[in-house]
């Protein structure tokens, strides 16, 4: 019997939500990402000893404040890791920009380009990496700059169409809409659970993705971070899905039949025309609490993963 993963795969591009080198390698996803939050795990896993030894070396031979030295020692492990990741995986791999710059365009662009001559020089071509950057006015004024310069983006924490929009208006390669943190809000604001067809995140992927598709826009849509297998199935057809090792797992030993729900075919109604320009954008932000409390959240939760990561190796360098 066919699996939901093997019938998904036909339909959605998988990518895995992991920077664990194993799971990618059982699990052969297309495409997979990465983030503060993902390479704090992934630094604890025996996989990867040597990646972060041979960071932490280089680092004790760099001169420099030791802030700038052990930033640019994250900064060198996540694209270590990253590299490893883009050998395996068919498709694209995508790197975050540091939480911390969210509302800085100059300095996120700057660190894009840190990020893409990093992999330059492990021999990773800029076609294999998506820069991924949060979905504020200012990061998506970075990535359309970025986008110009032939650096694919991968817009993240979006939570409303209102980002939706702009991100493809500065013509970004692929956004991050996401599902499950949506439903947390909900749950938490209401007191009640949701089911799949009700899930306030699905719909709002939904959303997005029927305006992407009447209004001919190019940007992929990748549904992103899940609470069950429900949501996933609730999306499948959708262009791309990053799913967890955990639900990966749960799909592939799932042999029922997986229905298709979206596909550009589908779509019968054409939403009107979103304004983008930065006064809607704001305004359409500051009339939505949810999609501002969960940025603003997702942001903070980033910038505190990665200074957890960043204290870790100011002790691996300290030792």
């Amino acid at each position: 019997m066919t699996s939901k993963l093997d019938q998904l795969r036909d339909m959605t591009t998988v990518v895995a939500d992991t920077g664990d080198i194993d799971a990618i390698r059982r699990l052969k996803p297309v495409d997979c990402t990465t983030n503060p939050t993902l390479v704090l795990k992934a630094i604890g896993l025996p996989s990867h000893a040597s990646l972060v030894d041979n960071a932490v070396t280089w680092g004790k031979s760099q001169s420099g404040s030791r802030d700038a030295v052990v930033a640019a020692v994250a900064d060198r492990l996540a694209i270590a890791i990253g590299a490893e990741l883009a050998r395996i995986v068919p498709g694209k791999v995508s790197t975050e920009v540091d939480a911390d710059l969210s509302f800085d365009t100059k300095a996120s662009i700057a660190k894009a380009h840190e990020i893409i001559a990093g992999y330059d020089a492990l021999g990773i071509d800029r076609d294999k990496i998506l820069i991924k950057l949060a979905s504020t006015w200012e990061g998506i004024r970075a990535a359309e700059v970025l986008q110009s310069e032939g650096i694919n983006c991968n817009m993240t924490l979006i939570f409303s169409l209102a980002q939706a929009v702009a991100c493809a208006e500065a013509k970004a390669f692929l956004i991050s809409p996401f599902v499950g943190r949506i439903l947390d809000w909900y749950v938490a604001k209401e007191g009640r659970q949701f089911e799949p067809e009700e899930d306030p995140g699905v719909i709002s992927v939904r959303q997005i993705y029927a305006y992407y598709k009447t209004h001919g826009i190019d940007t992929v849509v990748m549904g992103a971070s899940f609470r069950s297998v429900g949501e996933v199935e609730a999306l499948a057809g959708c262009d791309r899905l990053t799913i967890s090792p955990a639900l990966l797992d749960e799909l592939a030993a799932d042999t029922g039949t997986l229905k298709r729900v979206l596909s550009p075919e589908a779509v019968t109604e054409k939403p009107a025309p979103f304004p983008s320009d930065e006064k809607a954008f704001r305004w359409a932000m500051n009339e939505n609490a949810m999609a501002t409390e969960k940025l603003a959240e997702g942001i903070r939760s980033f910038a505190k993963d990665l200074r957890s990561l960043r204290s870790l190796i100011a002790e691996r360098l300290a030792s």
